[in-house]
């Protein structure tokens, strides 16, 4: 990669443009940026997320190879057109799925977010992937993207949901079950 970050401010910004990867310049709060910065806080999050387990847990090297497909998934962002999330990796997240998926119980109620501090950031890490799946989906409106990536981040977030559970439960710790007659409705 050489010297490619010698500079870190250019001053090109300061008119309230960016540039993207293929060399073009676009508004930064444009929907395409707003894809690329929301995959790098969702990326930011998994980073948090990871330093609150132990080096050797096995979840890790999962949420590491997800952080390499969300830097992935921007500069896709960055370069209009380009591909470069596809079938295999949303076939990975299924199967990386079914495998946590397995071992828990089924879900008869909704839960609420918490349980441990991993936990609790593992679910704000799916929100965020939420959130990201609608910027995508608003971004597809504008111009043309690769479904594959919306999918992604449909089945990241859905394995966050399962990672979360995961994560409550351990060293016998529990799920905190939504009660409405709680919520003094």
């Amino acid at each position: 990669m050489g010297n490619r970050l010698s500079k870190i401010y250019t001053r090109t910004g300061d008119d309230g443009s960016t540039g993207l990867a293929d060399g073009n310049r676009i508004a930064k709060n444009a929907q395409r940026v707003e894809a690329m910065g929301t995959a790098d806080e969702l990326n930011c999050h998994i980073g948090l997320l990871i330093e609150t387990l132990d080096s050797d847990d096995e979840l890790v090297t999962s949420l590491r190879r997800i952080q390499h497909h969300l830097f992935d998934l921007g500069g896709e962002f960055a370069i209009p057109g380009s591909r470069v999330i596809s079938d295999d990796h949303i076939e990975w997240l299924e199967n990386t799925l079914d495998q946590y998926n397995e071992s828990l119980p089924p879900l008869k109620n909704f839960i609420l977010p918490g349980g441990t501090p991993a936990a609790a950031q593992c679910h704000l890490a799916r929100a965020v992937s939420r959130r990201a799946e609608r910027v995508v989906v608003a971004l597809g409106h504008e111009d043309s993207i690769n479904a594959a990536s919306r999918h992604y981040l449909n089945r990241l977030s859905d394995l966050l949901f399962v990672l979360a559970r995961v994560l409550a439960r351990r060293d016998n710790g529990e799920e905190i079950l939504w009660e409405q007659k709680k919520s003094g409705l």
